[in-house]
């Protein structure tokens, strides 16, 4: 039986990207959420093209969806914080507008994540001043996004400075936990570090926000001996949803219950919509939490 403090939903970025708008442009608000009603989610995190909130709320009353939360990229070391405050106070406001639980950050000083670099060895690093910085402003951050009800994420992410475990570990180890709360993406520390487990079990406690990507393990092998960039990566198949990959998701999803996990878990996978039916891919990510995960749990 599915878990009623768990709810499932699925990102917009299977029907629009927000680093490519030209892909899946044609995908409007209503089509994302009537697919997302079709394919039995309960919701979705807001994309660069959603509305203002008296608009979004309409849409999402009208189908009964919530949504979780919404990315901010944030440029702590190299605009300083008091900066970054000013755009982030205002994303806050929107969320709490929209009924949001999260506030997804991830810190995109120096990333590659959108440019044409080689993702699997040129992402960048952090000296520790910029280390000291960058966990001082998440607390603010963080300090700041609950006084609007929302909890921190902080999203590792290929291509940027916090990207593998053990840069996890420090941002974890030198930021307040009642501040700083972790997004795990089995995804983004798969590619990565070859390896999903070891972040879950590690900081499991610190973990409020899930998002479940999956990996075409072929096309991963091909993508780094080519040298690709993230987003000719994820052009050219390296993720997928669950059922459709190399991860077993029925190892963490039974580790996220042992442990009383409550929120969100979002199915993601950046893929092209024109090849990957986003309708489709919805549904056999469906298909595979319903058969493998919440009736075998």
């Amino acid at each position: 039986m599915e878990r009623k403090d768990i709810l499932w939903g699925i990102a917009p970025i299977g029907w629009r990207n927000d680093d490519i708008p030209e892909i899946g442009a044609e995908n409007t608000l209503q089509h994302l959420l009537s697919d997302i009603v079709v394919a039995g989610f309960q919701g979705t995190e807001v994309g660069g093209f959603f509305p203002e909130p008296k608009v979004l709320n309409r849409e999402l009353t009208l189908r009964n969806l919530k949504i979780a939360g919404k990315w901010f990229s944030s440029f702590i070391i190299r605009d300083g914080i008091e900066k970054v405050l000013e755009g982030f106070n205002e994303h806050c406001k929107y969320l709490q507008e929209v009924n949001a639980d999260v506030v997804v950050v991830s810190e995109q000083t120096y990333s590659v994540q959108g440019i044409e670099k080689n993702v699997f060895t040129e992402k960048p690093y952090f000296n520790d001043e910029e280390w000291n910085a960058l966990c001082q402003g998440l607390n603010k951050l963080g300090e700041v996004s609950g006084k609007y009800g929302l909890r921190l994420v902080y999203h590792h992410h290929m291509g940027t400075g916090v990207q593998t475990l053990a840069e996890i570990d420090r941002l974890m180890e030198n930021t307040n936990p009642n501040y700083v709360h972790l997004l795990y993406d089995t995804g983004h520390i798969f590619v990565s570090d070859g390896d999903y487990m070891e972040l879950l079990d590690k900081h499991i406690n610190r973990i409020k926000h899930v998002h479940f990507k999956d990996a075409r393990r072929n096309m991963l092998e091909q993508c780094k001996k080519e040298g690709k960039s993230f987003l000719q990566s994820f052009l050219a198949g390296m993720f997928t949803v669950p059922g459709d990959g190399c991860i077993d998701f029925t190892e963490v999803y039974h580790t996220l219950l042992e442990h009383n996990y409550r929120g969100w878990i979002v199915v993601e996978a950046e893929q092209d919509p024109s090849i990957a039916h986003p309708l489709e891919y919805a549904l056999l990510a469906r298909k595979y939490i319903d058969e493998k995960l919440v009736n075998y749990s």
